[in-house]
């Protein structure tokens, strides 16, 4: 079977597919102002849904590519990016959803103060 890309070409996906990762991740974490204003809940964390869905997506393709006998410079840019991405979007998005619920929280027992 024929590689599905080359090892040089595999260095430039891992490359800029690790690259744009971190990227996401770190304007997800240079927005940590919103998540604890209780700001911007649909789009932080549909991004956040988002890249696990990408994760997996890039482990199933990475799947694929083991199965049909691609060499390890194709499965492992998939099976890294969908790994990371999965495993740091997974982990973290539970605990933003719960950053979300204490900031309503709040903002409910302030409105409720107020109104006393």
């Amino acid at each position: 079977m024929e590689p599905w890309w080359t090892a040089q070409q595999a260095g430039i996906i891992g490359g800029i597919g690790g690259a744009a990762i971190g990227m996401v991740g770190a304007a997800i974490g240079s927005m940590s102002f919103l998540i604890a204003r209780g700001k911007g809940k649909q789009v932080i964390v549909g991004v956040m849904v988002a890249m696990v869905v990408l994760g997996a997506v890039l482990i199933a393709a990475g799947v694929v590519a083991a199965v049909k006998g691609q060499p390890y410079h194709v499965l492992y840019p998939l099976l890294l990016g969908g790994s990371i991405s999965i495993g740091v979007f997974g982990a973290l998005t539970p605990m933003v959803i719960t950053r979300y619920r204490a900031a309503e929280a709040r903002r409910l027992q302030a409105e409720e103060l107020r109104r006393s």
